[in-house]
């Protein structure tokens, strides 16, 4: 009897040491910086435990191997006569010893197998945090009690891996993948909304955006020339009702600053013809390359505290205006819409309509699409279709791509103004017409 119950002891702490290994190494870091926020103790011990594991782990491997030679040895001393004793009842040949001993060996093994190492680990893996943090102050102090043996285990083990070349300490970096990976499983779950999963993957995307996807392009701009009359400033205003205008001496690349709006209302109120002058015309315009990322240049209005910028190539020629609002829209996408800027508008379950503008993750969402080829040659739709054409596009050209087919169906000069998106139903075999 007492063999069985020392058996049942080393069954037990076995399935303590082997439930808190899996725990202190599967629980997450994210999760257990928001318990020591909490104000649980054993969460900021785990941390720490998990930067430095190699004498934890070196003290489990002792007492997880030292357990399983005593089960052995108490196990045959417990079980074998027993066992021998029914056994005999039906076999009492020449192996009966043999048999006895199989038998006490398998059911020993068993009972550690399944109530030693499989339940604990499986516990343990359901609610890693949870069992780490009850767990992590005596797994240290029995650390502590073995450190001899502990010092030694540990500094063979880092001094093989040393001379392999492997690192001898853990470092935790969360990465990108990581955080989508916890998005996608928090989507999936229910505790993360349709809205903040969305919005937390635009946010993670502005460091892949550059400025040409956000930015209102060179030909879209309305400027006011210094030698324009009331009329046509009257006409460009009314037609185009922005804040601010730029203001250049006969083309874009002629830019003397800009006017705000305000100052020509003044001109109006006051009954005079609205017209351009100096005291008018602020001069510090605010440049962003563009060859920044959305969130270089969100940093960048921030320290200048503008509300829009222009935007320069490598020449120092002018490719577009950003805004505030821009940037903003940029990220927050479907959760505030603007009238009259949809992009992509669905026409029904197999097609959308597509600006020619429109960045190409955005499509890339709304498709479903992931693996899109040489994505880093192109950042529109636009330019996608140019770069599988290899030439500027007309009306009705298209190319199929992944069971996709672009169509150009508008085409203003050199500009695609606009795409038929749809799935082709043939099997998507790749060409280019």
């Amino acid at each position: 009897m007492s063999e069985l119950l020392g058996i049942v002891c080393l069954i037990l702490i076995s399935a303590l040491f082997a439930m808190s290994e899996i725990a202190i190494a599967a629980a997450r870091k994210i999760k257990l910086k928001i318990m020591m926020d909490e104000g649980h103790h054993g969460a900021e011990q785990v941390l720490k435990l998990q930067a430095h594991p190699g004498a934890f782990f070196a003290m489990v491997q002792i007492a997880l191997n030292a357990i399983a030679i005593l089960g052995g040895i108490l196990g045959e001393q417990a079980l074998t006569e027993s066992v021998s004793y029914y056994v005999s009842l039906v076999y009492q040949g020449p192996l009966l010893d043999k048999i006895s001993f199989a038998v006490s060996f398998l059911t020993i093994t068993s009972l550690f197998i399944l109530f030693a190492d499989l339940l604990p680990k499986r516990i343990a893996m359901l609610m890693p945090e949870a069992v780490a943090v009850r767990v992590v102050t005596l797994m240290n102090a029995i650390t502590t009690a073995f450190k001899p043996l502990v010092l030694f285990f540990n500094g063979v083990t880092n001094l093989v891996l040393k001379i392999f070349g492997f690192p001898t300490e853990r470092k935790d970096e969360v990465t990108t993948e990581e955080i989508v990976a916890i998005m996608d499983a928090g989507a999936k779950s229910g505790s993360l909304q349709a809205q903040e999963y969305q919005l937390i993957g635009n946010v993670l995307e502005l460091e892949c955006r550059t400025l040409p996807m956000a930015m209102t392009t060179r030909e879209s701009i309305v400027f006011l020339d210094l030698e324009d009359d009331s009329d046509t400033i009257n006409q460009k205003i009314l037609n185009n009702p922005h804040n601010q205008f730029l203001v250049c001496d006969g083309h874009l690349d002629k830019l003397l600053g800009f006017v705000d709006t305000k100052q020509l209302l003044k001109q109006l109120l006051r009954g005079e013809a609205v017209h351009l002058n100096e005291q008018i015309i602020e001069k510090e315009v605010f440049y962003l390359p563009e060859t920044l990322t959305l969130s270089e240049a969100l940093n960048a209005f921030k320290s200048a505290s503008e509300q829009f910028a222009v935007v320069v190539n490598e020449y120092a020629l002018i490719v577009g205006i950003v805004t505030i609002k821009d940037l903003m829209s940029s990220f927050m996408g479907d959760l505030v819409t603007f009238h009259g800027e949809e992009q992509i508008v669905q026409r029904d379950s197999e097609s959308w309509l597509v600006d020619g503008a429109t960045p190409m993750v955005d499509l890339c969402r709304v498709l479903g699409w992931e693996d899109v080829p040489e994505v880093n040659q192109y950042e529109t739709v636009a330019g996608f279709l140019i770069y599988r054409l290899k030439r500027l596009p007309k009306r009705a050209d298209h190319i199929i791509c992944d069971g996709y087919k672009f169509e150009a169906i508008d085409i203003e000069g050199v500009r695609v103004e606009q795409l038929l998106v749809s799935r082709y139903k043939e099997g998507g075999a790749e060409f280019t017409l």
